[in-house]
C-alpha cells in the first residue's frame, strides 16, 4: 500500500470510528433502527454541509486529500475536541491545523506549573492576538507586573505602545515596535483573528501615531526568537534571549521564555526574583 492510500485509510479509521460514538437522537435524528451504533454516513455529510457521496469515499480511503475547511467541518460535525481535530488534520493532510483563535481566560493549573518550573527565567503565556494570559513569577518582577493590570491591558502590543516605561527601558524601541507589529499581524491573520483584534487595532492607531504609521505599512515577520535589550530601572543594561514554544494541544496559545544571554545577567534575574515576594494564585 502507497504512503498517501496508507493515510487514506487511517483517515477512513478514524472518521468511522469517531461517528459511530455519537448518539443519533442528540442531534436530532431518529434512532429508528440502525446497522450499526452512531450517526449515518449521511448524517454527518448533512451536519458538515458536504457531499453525502464524498464523506462515504473519505471514510473508505478514496476521496483523496480533503482541504481544511472541510476537516473544519467534519471536525464540528463530529464534536471532536481540540485534540481529536488536530489528529484528524494530521491524518488528512500531514500537518497540524493553523492555529485558530478563541477567548480564554487563563490556562490549567499545569501550564502554571511550567511556567513556575522555569523560574528564575522569565516566561510567559499569550494568545494568537498576544494578550498575556499567564507568567512566572520573574516575568512579572523583571518585564511587566501584569497582575497589577486589568485582565484586558494584558496585551504584549498595548504595553508596547501605551506603557511609557516599556519604551523607556528598551535601547530600540522603533525597533522594537516594528518587530511587535509585523509578528502580531501575521499570528492574528493565522488565527483567523482579524475580526477579533480589529477594536485593539482601532484604540493603538488613535492613541499611537507610531502604531498607526506601523499598521499601515502591512510588514509581516515571522514571529520567532529574538534578543531583547533592556534598560532595567533596577537590574541596568540586561539582554534576553526570547523565543517562542507552541503549547501542546492548544495550537492558539505560545509558551514565550526569556533567557538571559550572559551568566552575570541571569545571576542578577535571579537575586532579583528571589527577593520579590511569592505570588497568591
Amino acid at each position: 500500500m502507497s504512503g498517501r492510500a496508507a493515510e487514506d485509510g487511517r483517515l477512513g479509521a478514524y472518521l468511522r470510528d469517531r461517528r459511530g460514538r455519537l448518539d443519533p437522537s442528540a442531534f436530532g435524528f431518529p434512532p429508528g433502527r440502525r446497522r450499526t451504533p452512531g450517526l449515518r454516513r449521511e448524517e454527518v455529510a448533512q451536519r458538515a454541509n458536504i457531499s453525502p457521496t464524498w464523506y462515504a469515499w473519505l471514510e473508505q480511503g478514496r476521496g483523496g486529500a480533503p482541504s481544511a475547511d472541510v476537516l473544519d467541518r467534519i471536525a464540528h460535525a463530529l464534536m471532536l475536541t481540540e485534540v481529536e481535530r488536530e489528529h484528524l488534520f494530521l491524518l488528512g493532510l500531514g500537518r497540524p491545523p493553523e492555529a485558530r483563535y478563541r477567548r480564554d481566560d487563563g490556562v490549567s493549573p499545569r501550564l502554571q506549573r511550567v511556567l513556575d518550573a522555569l523560574d528564575p527565567t522569565p516566561a510567559v503565556i499569550r494568545t494568537a492576538v498576544w494578550d498575556v494570559v499567564a507568567w512566572n513569577r520573574t516575568a512579572a518582577t523583571v518585564l511587566t507586573d501584569y497582575a497589577a493590570l486589568a485582565p484586558e491591558q494584558r496585551n504584549m502590543l498595548r504595553i508596547v505602545f501605551l506603557e511609557p516605561g516599556v519604551r523607556a527601558a528598551n535601547d530600540d524601541w522603533q525597533s522594537v515596535a516594528r518587530a511587535v507589529v509585523s509578528a502580531f499581524r501575521v499570528d492574528a491573520a493565522r488565527a483567523g483573528a482579524a475580526e477579533a483584534v480589529q477594536p485593539l487595532v482601532d484604540e493603538l492607531s488613535r492613541q499611537s501615531p507610531e502604531f498607526a504609521a506601523l499598521w499601515r505599512d502591512h510588514e509581516v515577520l515571522s514571529p520567532g526568537d529574538g534578543v531583547k535589550h533592556m534598560r532595567h530601572p533596577v537590574l541596568g543594561p540586561i539582554a534576553l534571549e526570547h523565543t517562542a514554544f507552541a503549547v501542546d494541544g492548544r495550537p492558539d496559545l505560545a509558551l514565550v521564555v526569556y533567557n538571559p544571554t550572559t551568566p552575570e545577567d541571569a545571576a542578577k534575574i535571579a537575586a532579583m526574583a528571589e527577593a520579590a515576594p511569592r505570588p497568591h494564585r
